[in-house]
């Protein structure tokens, strides 16, 4: 809902979920020393046309992307970056976002790839967000790791709100959104630097374009904003995976002005596995970030974009005089 409305708006494109950046950055080193033109041909080549890529549902053209990639400046950012550019283009916008929701715990490896971005952390109802993944399609894993899955992006959510700057991050509650969408975005447009536009209150128009026909479970974002589904726990929930969602997220959910419903508590033996799941996943996690430090130490090609003026700033890399001006932001 939240991408299609950003993508309602006249200078903002958002696109599907795309599912390359992420597996992008930890294949790096696979492609060498991307000021090669070579090797940005390779890894635009290996971005359009993997399997597990999501590039199809951008709808451009994938010869013009390797294309624009190869000519465009040596480094991992800003061939990633060409191709939301390009769809961008499509529609005629100068800015451009990507949605995914584990983008709340790597704002570290975004901020190296497009040093100049700003981060939405839209936050739910954990509850609900349990009762949501337990219903998705593709999700196959248990509600020990839906129940981690949010006090994993709570927990990171708290860390950005403490260190990161107030232009660069912003948090905003779903129940809010869906309650009042003017006031919310108003207030979202001004953090963005962005004049708000009424049409971001009606993002059902968007839907027919920006969300695949596959995608079945967004069927919602084809009708009027909705509170229907606010609270809708209580009904989508076991009485077991409530009273564990309660117990194990308690202090989060209440940080966060969500009232709890006071039933009983969970089994130890729920509280036991969850806790289980959260160490593992933190193993997991740790494993990966020590595996990146090491890489960084021995990084085969610049990480950070350099398609705009700003990023070419934030590099140190002086302004062409003939250059025009370009306001593009992540």
């Amino acid at each position: 809902m939240l991408q299609l409305m950003l993508h309602s708006h006249p200078r903002i494109a958002v696109p599907p979920e795309t599912r390359f950046l992420v597996p992008a950055y930890f294949r790096r080193r696979i492609y060498g020393d991307l000021r090669s033109a070579s090797a940005r041909t390779a890894l635009a080549q290996w971005i359009a046309t993997d399997r597990n890529s999501k590039f199809r549902e951008l709808k451009i053209d994938k010869d013009d992307f390797v294309r624009q990639a190869t000519e465009g400046p040596g480094s991992l950012g800003s061939v990633i970056g060409t191709a939301f550019r390009m769809y961008a283009d499509r529609f005629g916008k100068v800015r451009w976002g990507d949605k995914r929701p584990s983008y709340v715990k790597q704002v570290d490896m975004l901020l190296r790839l497009f040093p100049d971005a700003q981060f939405v952390h839209l936050i739910r109802d954990g509850r609900d967000c349990v009762a949501s993944l337990k219903e998705m399609p593709w999700y196959t894993l248990n509600s020990f790791h839906a129940v981690s899955t949010w006090a994993e992006a709570i927990d990171a959510g708290r860390k950005l709100r403490r260190t990161m700057a107030k232009d660069n991050y912003y948090e905003l509650r779903y129940e809010e959104l869906t309650d009042d969408p003017s006031t919310e975005l108003k207030k979202l447009c001004e953090f963005l630097e962005e004049d708000f536009d009424p049409a971001m209150v009606s993002p059902r128009e968007a839907a027919e374009i920006a969300v695949p026909v596959h995608k079945v479970w967004h069927s919602n974002t084809h009708g009027d904003v909705t509170r229907s589904r606010v609270g809708s726990w209580a009904n989508r929930l076991e009485d077991w995976e409530i009273a564990l969602c309660e117990q194990a997220l308690g202090e989060r959910l209440k940080s966060h002005g969500y009232e709890l419903s006071g039933g009983d508590r969970a089994a130890k033996e729920h509280m036991l596995a969850w806790q289980k799941t959260m160490q593992k996943r933190r193993a997991s996690r740790m494993r990966k970030q020590m595996r990146d430090r090491i890489n960084r130490l021995r990084e085969p090609a610049p990480v950070a974009a350099l398609l705009t003026s700003g990023q070419r700033a934030l590099a140190g890399i002086p302004q062409q005089r003939a250059e025009a001006p370009v306001t593009e932001r992540v």
